[in-house]
């Protein structure tokens, strides 16, 4: 299935574009999502490894299935002050 993936900030700079596509099998999860991205743009693995992702604009767990309708986000930690 391809699930398609909404990038802010940082991940949106170090992919070089707002969205994404990443090809993921039946029932795939979240982390399986992280790993597919990171496969796909190794550059983005740390970043990864510190944001969140949501899910139909709920932040969603690491074991929650996929999809390919799904609307998803990858959403970058943020600092500030």
């Amino acid at each position: 299935m391809t699930i398609r993936v909404h990038l802010f900030a940082r991940a949106r700079d170090l992919a070089g574009a707002s969205t994404l596509e990443v090809e993921l099998p039946e029932g795939a999860t979240v982390s399986d999502l992280r790993r597919g991205i990171a496969a796909q743009i190794p550059v983005m693995k740390t970043l990864l490894e510190s944001s969140a992702i949501a899910v139909n604009h709920d932040f969603a767990s690491q074991d929650r299935k996929l999809d390919s309708l799904d609307e998803v986000a990858i959403i970058p930690p943020v600092s500030g002050g």
